[in-house]
């Protein structure tokens, strides 16, 4: 007879004891573990937030998931989308919130990719990001987990109205957590020394940007930052530094009506491909290709299990990423092209 697995034994004791079931639901499924859509109401001064969003004051809310109520703290945040969504994206602060035995447990400040504007394209947008980073889940370890949600906004300052809205949204994965995760350390640098570079994950990184269509990335600090790098944060592990990737709104595979390539790419639309990766050896771009190309079926349901988009969508990103994976069966054809293109 087989031994009942860790997970189980717990949900035992914990039934055999009388423990709320939220503490059972938390031992089951960790808030990014967990593949199904959280139904979350978000309700506080919704209007104020967002007609003050240049501001970034952070302002308080209750968020309610799982019959769990939650004093947070929101704040608007982003940089690009705040110049161009309606509804910015936000960041949730759980500091003031007593999460122990809620699916919150252990978090503290969690981004929130919200749907930019109320129209049903803008949701679908919202969706494909989440696959996106789903997609380099597969691919690896090193990447931010995100979690699925299904919100209702409700304005305390407009008591009559009710809901406001419902939209999905995905939070993401704090870099702290990221870090406990994977053993490593966030680095702050104002520049990335090369030599450091684990140069297996950056590979991969770079096949995957090219597989979604992303150019709006790179390894360099952007305009207006501070620290390197554009739309991606740096792990040290050992002696290594690991490039992890976020913010793929921008991307082909997404194709948002605001996404634009840069000028100096010389490139007319998002879905256009273009390698933005260093020039490494064949032999380290082969292997990810390989890497990538193995997860074909796996990151194609990605796209199938996403909740909320239509079968249409479906087939027409289906269809754009499958032109990646029958390019890349001329492994030396790409090769080649990415060597004309590397930097």
């Amino acid at each position: 007879m087989s031994c009942a697995g860790p997970e189980r034994i717990i949900i035992l004791l914990l039934l055999l004891f009388g423990l709320p079931a939220t503490v059972v639901q938390a031992a089951v499924e960790p808030l990014f573990e967990g593949d199904t859509v959280l139904e979350v109401e978000l309700a506080g001064p919704l209007d104020e937030l967002i007609a003050n969003k240049k501001r970034r004051t952070e302002l308080p809310f209750v968020l309610t998931a799982n019959d769990a109520q939650l004093s947070v703290n929101l704040r608007v945040r982003g940089k690009s989308r705040l110049r161009v969504c309606d509804f910015p994206p936000l960041r949730i602060n759980f500091a003031n919130a007593d999460t122990q035995d809620t699916i919150f447990s252990g978090q503290g400040k969690l981004k929130l990719v919200t749907h930019c504007k109320k129209s049903d394209e803008a949701e679908k947008n919202t969706l494909e990001e989440f696959a996106a980073y789903k997609i380099f889940n597969l691919i690896s370890d090193m990447s931010y987990r995100v979690r699925l949600l299904r919100v209702a906004y409700t304005d305390t300052d407009e008591p009559g109205k009710g809901k406001l809205l419902q939209r999905y949204g995905f939070l993401i994965e704090s870099e702290s957590q990221l870090a406990a995760r994977t053993g490593g350390k966030p680095v702050r640098v104002d520049g990335l020394l090369r030599r450091s570079l684990d140069e297996n994950q950056a590979a991969v990184v770079f096949v995957f940007q090219y597989l979604i269509g992303n150019t709006d990335w790179s390894l360099v600090t952007g305009d207006d930052e501070e620290i390197c790098c554009h739309n991606g944060d740096l792990f040290k592990i050992g002696s290594s530094t690991h490039y992890v990737p976020y913010d793929f709104d921008l991307a082909g595979l997404v194709n948002a009506r605001y996404a634009y390539p840069h000028p100096s790419l010389r490139i007319r639309k998002v879905t256009q491909r273009l390698y933005r990766g260093l020039c490494l050896s064949p032999e380290l771009l082969r292997n990810a290709l390989r890497t990538v190309s193995a997860q074909r079926d796996n990151i194609l349901a990605v796209l199938w299990g996403t909740p909320g988009l239509l079968p249409e969508d479906i087939e027409a990103k289906v269809a754009y990423l499958t032109q990646f994976f029958i390019k890349a069966e001329d492994e030396e054809g790409l090769l080649r092209s990415f060597g004309r293109r590397c930097l």
